[in-house]
């Protein structure tokens, strides 16, 4: 069996940290790390960059973008802002008939580190990987870790190696294996609802094609009941290929691989039984989920049909909405974890990969002073899992309660909440409270 990278036998003064995932969360902690000129590796599945697509855009929210000023080199931070596309700044809710129950502007703040940015997720993993070439092993899938006499871990991979370590940090998704080994209680909930998500590339033909709030702010359309739909803007100023640094470009072919272009993200829900009787969601292809959905909303606006019909077939996908159990605090140790391993969310609130980026920094910023000597390497992780849990629980709880009004059943309850909204709109003193609440 060869080892990936095991060092002696004799532990270092500063600990060693193995980071088992390369999503958004780990790599945000590995630069941080890195930066910190704390020893860092991270094992990936993936066996390239690119072999795998990356998903939709990202709203990237105030915690979000303090901490990737914090974790990344100023020349990185820099290349973030600079490949950025233009997202909304505020939203709209509306009828299924495009009527307005309430908007809601955001005025555009001057420090970045405050601000909403939209970003591809293939672009922000370009981002995150730039700097750590001698440190991500990609093609390591990991399966089992186990801690030495001495204290240290083993990670074992399927290819047969391993790697030694003081620290795991599993950020490997909500399917994590360092969750399941590490605390097998911890269990994901499926909610039961069912997400169609796909994207409505923007030429200047196309814009004219649908409604112009479309391509300026998010929007919720919330039709009478047990369903919704969410639209929301990814726009590149002039349409060019943007490269700082190779950092921005496409790098393989294909739509669900472009990095480049403009579009709007749409993204249906329901609970599953709101889909037609005996449908294999799962197994259905793009042009068939979009027929399929297409019959669901054959009575909403044509403009919001046309974000269906129109969206190329590749790019649309089911996505099962699946949520962590919050569990009570455990003994802490040196394995830990980060992101999705531990508190998965709905993606109802836009959250989830803010709360890992969010991890990322208090983490990075504990075990840095581990690394200093300041504080033992327990007492550190055992600092971030006090505070993790806190607002990473809640903020699962707090998804979970948008993904219920999201698709609740209640016609009444719907009904009502129209009502309020409209009473809001119509209200402006009102509607600064009720936001302000939000942090609006």
């Amino acid at each position: 069996m060869t080892n990936q990278r095991v060092h002696g036998s004799t532990a270092p003064a500063a600990p060693t940290i193995a980071i088992i995932g390369g999503g958004i969360g780990g790599l945000a902690l590995a630069q941080g790390l890195h930066r910190q000129g704390v020893t860092v590796e991270v094992y990936e599945r993936d066996r390239t960059p690119v072999c795998r697509a990356q998903g939709y855009r990202v709203h990237v929210n105030p915690y979000g973008a303090a901490a990737l000023h914090e974790l990344l080199p100023p020349h990185l931070w820099k290349t973030f802002l600079e490949t950025t596309g233009t997202g909304a700044q505020g939203f709209e809710m509306l009828t299924e008939r495009m009527k307005t129950l309430v908007t809601v502007d955001v005025a555009p703040e001057n420090d970045p580190t405050q601000a909403h940015h939209s970003v591809s997720r293939i672009t922000l993993r370009q981002v995150l990987l730039n700097g750590l070439d001698d440190n991500v092993h990609f093609g390591k899938t990991f399966t089992r870790y186990e801690k030495r006499s001495d204290g240290r871990f083993v990670s074992h991979f399927s290819d047969g190696t391993t790697a030694l370590a003081d620290v795991i940090v599993g950020a490997d998704g909500t399917n994590s294996r360092v969750r399941a080994q590490y605390l097998p209680h911890a269990q994901r909930l499926d909610t039961g609802i069912r997400a169609i998500a796909g994207k409505y590339l923007l030429t200047p033909e196309s814009r004219s094609r649908v409604d112009a709030r479309l391509h300026r702010t998010s929007a919720v359309v919330l039709p009478p009941a047990g369903c919704g739909m969410f639209v929301a803007p990814h726009i590149y100023d002039d349409d060019s290929e943007l490269r700082v640094d190779g950092i921005g470009s496409t790098d393989r072919d294909g739509s669900t691989y472009d990095n480049t272009s403009s579009y709007l993200l749409w993204a249906f829900a329901a609970v599953g039984d709101r889909f037609p009787a005996d449908t294999d969601l799962a197994g259905l292809d793009g042009p068939a989920l979009q027929d399929l959905l297409v019959g669901m909303i054959e009575r909403w606006h044509p403009d919001l049909r046309t974000l269906v019909t129109e969206a190329d077939p590749d790019t649309v996908t089911v996505l099962p909405i699946r949520m962590s159990e919050p569990i009570p605090r455990w003994t802490p140790s040196k394995v830990t974890l980060l992101g999705d391993a531990i508190h998965a969310m709905t993606p109802m609130r836009g959250i989830g990969a803010n709360t890992a980026l969010r991890d990322a920094r208090v983490l990075c910023r504990q075990l840095a002073s581990a690394h200093r000597g300041d504080a033992e390497i327990i007492t550190a992780i055992d600092n971030y899992e006090a505070e993790m849990t806190e607002y990473g629980f809640d903020a699962v709880r707090s998804s979970q309660r948008s993904a219920t009004k999201f698709v609740g059943e209640n016609r009444f309850a719907r009904a009502a909440f129209k009502t309020f909204l409209r009473t809001v709109q119509s209200c402006p003193p009102l509607k600064r409270k009720v936001f302000a609440k939000l942090g609006l």
